[in-house]
C-alpha cells in the first residue's frame, strides 16, 4: 500500500459520476480485468495506491457542482477491499455524498459494505443508493479458487437481503462466466434464484463468457494452470488470442437467463440497469430546488 494525492477524483459519463478512491485491490480474483495493461499501472496491482485526499476532493467537487447526480463507485477498484477497515476513506466519501445530497450507487464483492449500512440507508432517503454486488460462481470451493481474497457468494447475497430489509435497491452483475468452469445451469440457476429472493432490481449479463486483454490474459492463464491443469491449452486452442471468450453454452445459458428475469421482473438489458444506475430521482432535485427558493426568502 502507498499514498497518493490525486489532482482529481471524479470522471463524468452520461450525466452521473465516478470515483475511484483505491487503484489496484487486495481480491485476487483470477479473472479481473483491472489489471489489464491498457489501465497503464505503474505499480504491482497488489500494492494499492490509495487517493489519500479523496475525500477533500470529493467535498471541493461537490460543494462547487450545481446539478445532483448519482456517484458511482468501484467499477475499477473494490471500495471495500481490506484497507478500507483501517483507513475507511469510503466512509468518508459517502458521509460526503449525504451531506451534499448526492446519491451513490456502490459496486462491491465485500461483506465490509454492511458497516455503512448507516450511511446508505440515510443516502436512499434523502436521494437514492442503490447496491451493487457480483456473484459469478455459486459453489463455495470453486469460488475459492477464482475469488480467493473475498466473501462467498452466498454471503453476498445475505448483503442482497440486507439491502433489500433496508429498503435499499440492488443489481447484481452476473459476470464473468469462464468457459469449462463455471459455464453450467447448475451454477448460474442458482445464483438467479438467489436474485429473486434478494429482490435485486436487476441482473446484469453482457453474455455467458469473459474477456482477456493483456496483462489479464496472463495472470489469468498462469491460474488455470495452478487449479485446472490442461485447461490452459484448450483456451489457447479454441480462443487464440481473442478479446471476447465466450461460452460454448453461451446460447441456452442466455435464455434461461432472460427467461427467468422475464418472468421474476428482474432488469435483464445490460442498458436499461445502466440507466437505471444513473436515474437521479427528479422528485429530489425538485425538493432541493424548493429548499434554496425557502432560503432565499
Amino acid at each position: 500500500m502507498h499514498f497518493v494525492n490525486a489532482k482529481g477524483i471524479l470522471t463524468a459519463s452520461g450525466g452521473h459520476c465516478g470515483m475511484n478512491v483505491y487503484r489496484g485491490c487486495t481480491h485476487g480474483c483470477i479473472y479481473c480485468d483491472s489489471r489489464s495493461l491498457c489501465y497503464h499501472f505503474t505499480h504491482p496491482f497488489e500494492d494499492i495506491e490509495v487517493k489519500q485526499n479523496a475525500p477533500e476532493l470529493l467535498e471541493k467537487a461537490l460543494r462547487s457542482k450545481r446539478q445532483k447526480c448519482m456517484i458511482g463507485t468501484g467499477s475499477m477498484s473494490d471500495p471495500y477491499m481490506h484497507y478500507e477497515e483501517q483507513l475507511g476513506l469510503t466512509r468518508k466519501c459517502l458521509e460526503i455524498i449525504l451531506k451534499y445530497g448526492f446519491g451513490a450507487a456502490v459496486q462491491t464483492k465485500s461483506d465490509r459494505i454492511l458497516r455503512d449500512m448507516d450511511l446508505l440507508s440515510a443516502i436512499h432517503r434523502q436521494a437514492k443508493c442503490v447496491v451493487q454486488m457480483t456473484l459469478t460462481t455459486w459453489d463455495d470451493d470453486l469460488c475459492g479458487l477464482l475469488e480467493p481474497n473475498v466473501c462467498r457468494t452466498k454471503r453476498r447475497v445475505e448483503v442482497l437481503e440486507a439491502m433489500r430489509d433496508q429498503g435499499i435497491p440492488t443489481v447484481v452483475w452476473l459476470t464473468p462466466i469462464l468457459p469449462f468452469i463455471n459455464d453450467t445451469e447448475e451454477n448460474v440457476r442458482p445464483i438467479l434464484e438467489a436474485c429473486a429472493q434478494a429482490g435485486v432490481k436487476g441482473i446484469i449479463c453482457f453474455d455467458m463468457g469473459l474477456t482477456l486483454r493483456e496483462g489479464d490474459r496472463e495472470y489469468y492463464y498462469a491460474a488455470l494452470d495452478r487449479h485446472f491443469p490442461g485447461l490452459k491449452r484448450r483456451y489457447i486452442e479454441r480462443y487464440g488470442n481473442a478479446y471476447e471468450l465466450p461460452s460454448p453454452c453461451a446460447g441456452p445459458l442466455m435464455e434461461m437467463f432472460r427467461t427467468f428475469c422475464r418472468d421474476h421482473g428482474i432488469l435483464s438489458d445490460p442498458q436499461e440497469c445502466f440507466a437505471y444506475l444513473a436515474e437521479f430521482p427528479k422528485k429530489t432535485e425538485q425538493l432541493s430546488l424548493w429548499e434554496e427558493l425557502g432560503m432565499r426568502r
